[in-house]
């Protein structure tokens, strides 16, 4: 039987390399030869490969817990992430309910939403989401995520949702115009808005500033639409802060978290609710309960690599590595606008450019060009389309940092 890879087109008989260890930033293959992870293997690698203290912990926790029934019984990693988690979060966020992926987190937070208007006799149950954006795979994220090469072929299966125009720079003050007309009009059907903050990862790594978050908060308050923040990506420091929404004015409803939630070790996620949320599922009716879980909800190991991972933040200033980063990527702009880069942009861990063109082709051959070229030479970077991106570990040294910018200014000026 042969493996299926995600993203990958094998019929372009693309090669697959097998890894045989990793650790810190690189990715060592079975022949010895080291890669620079220079996109944290999809975004979850917060900490480095491999890190001693979560391994360690993992390995523990084995020896106790594999998997069991989260329905009626409860165990001690779950509830130690519940309060450890609690320590990096605003006092209002009171409930933690625990799924598998960043996706899956999107599926749970927008049942809740709906659920939430539904118990209180509401009929409100229509989702606002930005052009450009991506909530995951699965059919509640592809819905809210923007229709593109990604979800076609699902198109007429997808619910309808409402778009609010991306906060382009110069075009913030459209975005918010946009959705308060939307909410004049159809206010009393909108049940909830989700949003990436700050950054719009998969779409094209397409930044924007705090003050539209706080505006478009403000008005979600005025016609009583749940607010939620899909911070599976920029959670645990991408961002520079812990939370992308901690640089905002505001609190969200809910928020949605993954990737980072173990240091990038074991799949877990989480979505966190105000308690006024919860209320609305707490009754004596059994068919007012939330109706969502997944076989593997809390999995012992995952929750204590968690806790891990948020006892290792607690301890260490994390951010200051990230800061080191974005001091590195500040010394680059100019470097990378004069090989043509077009939108050369940074925020937190991120660092990002388009190459021939300002806009943004997932399916590009540019990309995959650039590909070939990076891993060929000990980097792993996956173009977005012709949106070049780096997003590293934040134990990454200036050595492996210099080795990363020096081969895509060759990738770049060989595939110009």
């Amino acid at each position: 039987m042969q493996i299926w890879h995600p993203f990958t087109q094998h019929g372009l008989n693309e090669p697959i390399i097998e890894i045989k260890t990793s650790e810190n930033e690189f990715l060592i293959t079975k022949t010895g030869e080291k890669i620079i992870d220079g996109i944290s293997s999809w975004w979850v690698n917060t900490l480095g490969h491999k890190n001693p203290v979560i391994t360690k912990t993992i390995q523990k926790e084995a020896e106790k817990l594999h998997q069991i029934i989260f329905a009626g019984f409860t165990h001690k990693p779950a509830l130690n992430v519940a309060e450890r988690l609690s320590k990096f979060l605003p006092e209002n966020f009171t409930h933690i309910f625990f799924s598998d992926s960043g996706s899956t987190s999107v599926e749970v937070a927008l049942k809740m939403a709906v659920g939430y208007h539904y118990n209180k006799g509401q009929k409100r149950s229509k989702i606002v989401a930005m052009e450009h954006s991506y909530h995951g795979d699965t059919f509640g994220g592809m819905a809210s995520g923007a229709r593109s090469v990604f979800n076609e072929p699902y198109t007429k299966m997808l619910f309808d949702v409402e778009r609010i125009p991306y906060p382009a720079p110069g075009k913030e003050e459209e975005t918010i115009k946009y959705y308060k007309d939307l909410l004049e009009k159809k206010g009393g059907e909108i049940g909830a808005i989700i949003l990436e903050p700050l950054v719009l990862g998969s779409g094209g790594m397409f930044f924007y500033p705090p003050y539209v978050i706080d505006e478009l908060y403000k008005l979600s308050k005025e016609y009583g639409v749940i607010f939620a923040l899909d911070e599976v990506m920029t959670g645990f420091g991408r961002t520079g802060t812990m939370f992308a929404f901690n640089q905002t004015n505001i609190m969200p409803d809910i928020i949605c978290l993954s990737k980072g939630l173990t240091g990038g070790s074991i799949p877990l996620a989480a979505t966190v609710c105000t308690k006024e949320i919860y209320n609305a599922f707490l009754s004596d009716d059994k068919a007012k309960m939330f109706f969502h879980s997944s076989s593997y909800t809390a999995n012992p190991i995952a929750c204590a690599a968690a806790c891990a991972n948020l006892e290792i933040w607690q301890n260490n200033d994390i951010l200051k590595d990230v800061k080191r980063i974005n001091d590195f990527y500040q010394t680059q702009i100019e470097r990378f606008k004069n090989l043509g880069c077009k939108n050369v942009r940074t925020l937190g861990d991120i660092f990002a450019y388009e190459v021939n063109h300002t806009g943004n082709d997932y399916v590009s051959n540019i990309g995959v060009k650039l590909y070939e070229y990076f891993r060929k030479n000990g980097v792993l970077l996956r173009p977005l389309g012709n949106t070049v991106y780096v997003m590293p570990p934040y134990c990454i040294s200036n050595e492996s940092l210099e080795k990363v910018f020096n081969i895509m200014e060759t990738g770049i000026k060989e595939a110009l």
